[in-house]
Order: C-alpha cells, then structure tokens, then sequence
C-alpha cells in the first residue's frame, strides 16, 4: 500500500468536500459509474488499493459498485446515523478518507453486498492483462 497520505490542500474541492467533509456525488455524474475497464481502483488521497475490477457490477444506482472490497483490511466500516436513514459507512482504512456507504442489496450469488463508492474517491489502475 502506498503510505503518502495527500494534504488537505492538494485534494481537488470536489474530492476534499466528499473525502473529509462525508460528501456524496451527484449520481451518474462521476469518472468510473459506468467503467467497464480492468483494473484495480486506488483511494485518491493516498493510493491504498481498495476495489478490483473483477467485483464491480451495475447497480443501476449511478454510483461505482462493489460486492467485496481487495482486502477488507484496507477499509474500515462505521455506523452512519447521519440524516434520516441507518447506513454502514465506508473508509480508507490508511487515511480515513470517506468512500461512500455500503448496502445488503448487492447481488446474492456474490456475498449480496453493495458497496456504493463516490469515482471521486477513487483513481483507477488499468490492468497489464
């Protein structure tokens, strides 16, 4: 995992306001909603891998969606209690960067987990292959 944590001041308005105020995108608005492309997606404040290609699917939500994360020791899960509804939030483990939420409406043959992540919170790596 890549440790180099970026600044508060080096995060675009956009990344910032969503990484450390727990913003959220507009949907179908962002760079990887609709990304077919393999490869590996990168917390974009400190580079700490977080999702695989492999465990993306199209929740029609309008948001990047994984059933697993690579390794769940790279993101950490909170209670979210904030506005009117319950929700589990998700966390770049390395940098507390707020990632999105996750839900149990994924798809069943696949652990049946939703974790509906913000593009902005994520940079992605083409795969070689």
């Amino acid at each position: 995992m890549n440790n180099t944590i970026k600044k508060d001041t080096e995060l675009s308005p956009e990344l910032y306001r969503v990484a450390r105020e727990k913003g959220t995108e507009t949907p179908f608005t962002g760079k990887y909603w609709d990304n077919h492309e393999k490869g590996n997606y990168m917390c974009a404040v400190c580079g700490g891998e977080l999702f695989s290609s492999d465990a993306k699917f199209n929740s029609g939500t309008g948001w990047p969606s994984f059933s697993e994360p690579t390794n769940l020791q790279n993101i950490e899960l909170k209670n979210d209690d904030s506005g009117s509804m319950q929700r589990i939030e998700v966390l770049c483990k390395n940098c507390g960067a707020h990632l999105g939420h996750v839900f149990d409406d994924g798809p069943k043959d696949q652990g049946g987990k939703r974790y509906c992540i913000n593009s902005v919170c994520l940079e992605k790596v083409k795969s070689k292959v």
